[in-house]
């Protein structure tokens, strides 16, 4: 998910609730009804309209069946309201980092830091190796931070704008830039997932990402193929008009590379692991400050003012980190583009977030997470068999608990043993974990990550699903090396 503790409750202490009363067939009524509905909502009723309440609606129904089968299996309303409370509160920390990504896309708008990037990156990336770029570059950055959420909330945005102007469809320059975030949320000892699937596995970090790069690593190289395959394929229609992109640009915003000193700065800080929440809210007021310095005019129309003062100023300024903003230009290409919603751009967002944390709760405190786990493990008797229960354990949990960390944690605790008594080591269970429990959170609409992410990049999961090449491979790849015992660590070797 992210790095530097936005979870604020620690995910190692994760109480695992059991319920005996509770079987099989009982913990997944809630789910089959859940998966029922939402696809009556979103294919016969609403459409692509259908995040806009509908769906989230439609979570807390989920949760209200859940809650059901809790009262038929000995579970309080006292105990499902205290699980959902702390399922919610353990989100406050992402909650508060989506409002901080939306002040701060619209300091970034009006201040021209956005617009620079996109204007700089028109004349160096071309459309035929654009994709791949995107997952080069974001791989870099997210490596760095240890972020995915940190890469798509600064470079991310960008790409998106420079994809569009291209041409290039939206959901595969989100897919591009989504794959090459997680790879590197993956990779870095920087990320707390990366930290926390050994934890619960209990390995070491370091073996961990060593024997972590058998999978990923041929993961990605296939990524990069089939983005470059793509490239070379596309016909853009934004490339002719490149010259007169630039011109409107130049026309509307002052650009310079200047202004890269912000998100470099903002950068600077993930890395020295300064806490998200304070990195973000540095690049929002650092964008604010430039915008006021090279922006000016830009400032006073938004605050609907002739004049410079210290009062336009803040009143242009709060308005970016707040409300919707536009700055028009001479290309209603580039007018879509150069509009940002602020902090209330992100309450449907949170809204979501609020709802399927909800049903987690619920399905938590019923005891049917533990259930489906469990139940998942009986099934097979093998090693690939063992391997294949942990990733329908950690996919199950990112569908139904809309949570990356619970995907990693309840799995991770329940399988534990299990591979010790296969005679395997903890590193095949936490290279298991990040492979089909990290990764394919992004790939869920109502998960945190697929929430944020479609949120912050402007593109619905659905548009960027298949395009998130790296994300729906992994677990498939890490399948092939459990059946084809390729890099399959045993204890004490």
């Amino acid at each position: 998910m992210d790095s530097q503790q936005i979870n604020p409750t620690n995910p190692q202490n994760e109480e695992i609730i059991e319920n005996k009363e509770l079987n099989i067939w009982e913990a997944l009524i809630p789910i089959i009804a859940l998966v029922g509905m939402l696809f009556y909502n979103v294919y016969y009723a609403f459409g692509d309209d259908a995040l806009s309440g509908s769906n989230q609606f439609i979570l807390l129904l989920g949760a209200a069946v859940a809650a059901i089968v809790g009262f038929f299996n000995k579970v309080s309303y006292k105990q499902m309201m205290e699980e959902v409370a702390r399922n919610v509160k353990s989100t406050t920390g992402a909650l508060l980092i989506l409002l901080m990504v939306g002040s701060l896309a619209g300091t970034w708008l009006i201040s021209g830091i956005i617009p620079t990037m996109i204007y700089y990156g028109l004349q160096i990336l071309s459309p035929s190796i654009f994709l791949a770029a995107c997952v080069v570059i974001c791989a870099i950055i997210s490596i760095a931070t240890g972020s995915s959420w940190t890469t798509s909330a600064t470079v991310g945005i960008a790409l998106i704008g420079i994809g569009d102007t291209l041409g290039i469809s939206l959901g595969m320059t989100a897919g591009a830039v989504i794959s090459g975030a997680y790879f590197g949320d993956k990779m870095s000892p920087l990320s707390d997932t990366t930290n926390l699937a050994p934890a619960m596995a209990g390995g070491e970090l370091f073996s961990h990402i060593k024997y972590m790069t058998y999978t990923t690593v041929p993961t990605v190289i296939v990524t990069l193929i089939v983005f470059i395959i793509i490239g070379f394929t596309l016909n853009t229609s934004g490339t002719p008009e490149i010259d007169q992109q630039l011109l409107a640009i130049d026309s509307a915003f002052t650009i310079s590379p200047w202004l890269f000193i912000v998100p470099i700065i903002v950068i600077g800080l993930i890395i020295k692991k300064t806490p998200p929440l304070i990195a973000l809210l540095a690049g929002t007021l650092l964008g604010g400050i430039a915008a006021i310095i090279a922006q000016p005019e830009i400032v006073m129309n938004i605050a609907g003012s002739d004049t410079l003062t210290l009062n336009s100023a803040y009143i242009g300024v709060m308005k970016a980190m707040t409300v919707d903003t536009a700055v028009e230009t001479t290309s209603k290409e580039l007018n879509d583009l150069f509009t940002a919603g602020g902090m209330s751009g992100m309450l449907g967002t949170i809204w979501l977030i609020v709802c399927a944390m909800v049903f987690g709760g619920v399905m938590d405190a019923i005891g049917a997470l533990a259930r489906i786990s469990k139940a998942l493990l009986s099934l097979f008797d093998s090693v690939f068999g063992l391997f294949a229960s942990t990733v329908a354990s950690c996919l199950a949990l990112n569908l139904t608990a809309s949570d990356q960390y619970l995907a990693i944690v309840v799995p991770g605790r329940m399988y534990a043993q299990a591979f010790k008594d296969k005679g395997l080591a903890p590193e095949n269970l936490s290279r298991t974990l990040e492979d089909s429990g990290t990764v394919t959170s992004v790939l869920v609409p109502w998960n945190t990550c697929g929430a944020y992410q479609s949120g912050v990049l402007g593109v619905p999961v659905v548009d960027y699903f298949f395009f998130a090449i790296f994300n729906w491979l992994s677990p498939f790849t890490t399948l092939l090396f459990a059946a084809f015992r390729i890099k399959i660590k045993q204890l004490n070797s």
